[in-house]
């Protein structure tokens, strides 16, 4: 189907279209649009334009037909190398494409364009390209590859492949390439080049099978230098590994300055409480039994920092286990209510308790979750105003969790800094009275830390005036009524639950 167009010449010289076939159309840019009665001239481009304009002067001087030269091809991939004007009587003329015919000239033309655009593509190529033959024989390598790995191409050419590969990969470069010239599979990795100065590079390499006459095939690698990202990696993994150590000898450090600490502080807390009841007889003086109260006081806060740091580094250090069994959530909230009452009755506070009924017993380390409770309890009462109410409560979640929760209505966390308050050390806010805070900043951390050894989350939702909530989560399978097995233990029955497994597994 070749383009066929009719038109009349009018007085004015325009030229009227009567007709035009759909390739017509769409040589004319008109898609599917009729174009009946539209001037052909301005649907033309310059150049044929100014061909068919002297074209239909020769044949108004008497010739029958003329050629118009014009090459292109269609949608249909047909190429059309001219058009053949003629004039079909009553003013009215045709207008059709002719047809290329291919000889033998014009193919070797586009097949050396085709070789040329390739050659081009294959040495301006950012990346090392090797060609290499059924016989693992180099046939060709481009510039990129000649730049990166200082190799010339007398040095490679009709050479081994596996010459370029470090001598503890060679035996499986050879293997790998012969099954990827059998099968014409792609394929990518990692290898090792030897370079020309005989070091050694990283490599990122993609292979893909070519297969040109009567058979023949070769194999295209390409190859990106990855060396520098690989000393980078390696150089990033020695300092983790060195930040890793430091951190640990930290942690060393603490856990045996705790312990060392905490034996001189138990003799200090014991002896003045002694002198305080005057149990040996009376001290004599009202101001030495006021110091020994200021003694006390302050050798048990120092005790409470050095017991908080002491079980951060055992936690950092993963050296703390916990001892599971199951005991009454209410009853533990009950006891650490009534041991917080005096610090949040000396602050005009009332602790509040709200325990669900009915909760089944809850599968942990007693000791840690009271410690848990001790802390989130005790910064409720640093941060909570006067004549405030703290709740403390437990409840079971829809997805059968067990939340445990502290509330307070004090001075609060700026949102933005929520992160940083559950990180170790980090105090972000002042008391009520904008006072500093005594502690260490770790009562958040170590109630996170603790939660999350028993598989569980902490949740903290606070802003600046707005008071805290904090909510502690554990996992489902630690209440005994998600423990279906009678035959196995609920540690057992946790740990299956806690790495995705089923019983079967």
């Amino acid at each position: 189907m070749v383009p066929h167009v009719i038109f009349q010449p009018s007085a004015d010289s325009v030229l009227n279209v009567l007709y035009a076939n759909e390739i017509a159309r769409d040589f004319l840019k008109r898609g599917t649009k009729k174009i009946q009665g539209e001037n052909l001239a301005d649907l033309l481009d310059n150049d044929i334009k100014k061909d068919l304009t002297n074209a239909l002067a020769r044949i108004n001087e008497g010739d029958d037909s003329a050629v118009i030269k014009y090459s292109f091809l269609t949608s249909h991939t047909q190429k059309i190398s001219a058009f053949m004007l003629t004039d079909v009587g009553d003013n009215c003329f045709h207008m059709a494409g002719i047809l290329a015919t291919d000889d033998a000239q014009s193919l070797q033309r586009e097949r050396d364009d085709a070789i040329s655009l390739l050659t081009s593509v294959f040495d301006v190529s950012e990346v090392g390209i090797i060609v290499t033959d059924k016989d693992q024989n180099i046939i060709r390598i481009n510039d990129s590859f000649v730049r990166i790995y200082g190799w010339g191409r007398d040095d490679l050419i009709d050479k081994p492949y596996i010459d370029l590969i470090a001598p503890e990969e060679r035996e499986q470069a050879r293997r790998v390439h012969d099954e990827f010239m059998k099968s014409g599979i792609r394929s990518s990795g990692e290898m090792r080049i030897v370079r020309k100065d005989s070091n050694v590079a990283n490599a990122l390499y993609t292979t893909a099978a070519l297969e040109l006459s009567e058979g023949r095939r070769f194999q295209v690698t390409t190859i990106m230098d990855i060396t520098l990202r690989k000393q980078m990696e390696m150089s990033l993994r020695l300092a983790k590994e060195q930040a890793d150590a430091a951190n640990q000898a930290k942690s060393t450090f603490l856990a045996n300055m705790s312990h060392e600490l905490r034996t001189p502080l138990n003799a200090i807390i014991g002896f003045s409480e002694m002198m305080m009841k005057e149990v040996f007889g009376a001290v004599g003086s009202d101001k030495y039994k006021e110091y020994m109260a200021d003694i006390h006081l302050s050798a048990k806060h120092l005790l409470e920092i050095i017991n908080e740091v002491l079980d951060m580094s055992k936690i950092e250090a993963g050296r703390v286990e916990l001892d599971e069994e199951y005991f009454d959530i209410g009853m533990l909230i009950s006891s650490v209510a009534r041991m917080m009452a005096s610090r949040a009755f000396s602050s005009g506070l009332e602790i509040k308790e709200e325990v669900e009924k009915d909760l089944h017993p809850l599968y942990a380390d007693p000791r840690l979750v009271r410690q848990i409770l001790i802390n989130l309890a005790g910064n409720a009462v640093k941060y909570s105003n006067s004549n405030d109410t703290i709740r403390i409560g437990a409840r079971r979640r829809d997805d059968g969790e067990l939340e445990l929760y502290v509330i307070d209505h004090g001075v609060g966390i700026p949102r933005n800094k929520i992160g940083e308050a559950l990180e170790p050390f980090g105090q972000v806010s002042q008391s009520s009275n904008n006072s500093p805070i005594q502690g260490t900043g770790l009562g958040l951390p170590l109630a996170k830390a603790m939660t999350e050894l028993h598989g569980g989350e902490l949740v903290l939702d606070s802003d600046t005036g707005k008071g805290t909530k904090v909510y502690v989560r554990f996992p489902a399978a630690r209440l005994q009524a998600a423990i279906k097995s009678a035959d196995r233990s609920p540690l057992s029955k946790f740990r299956y639950q806690k790495l995705g497994q089923t019983d079967a597994s």
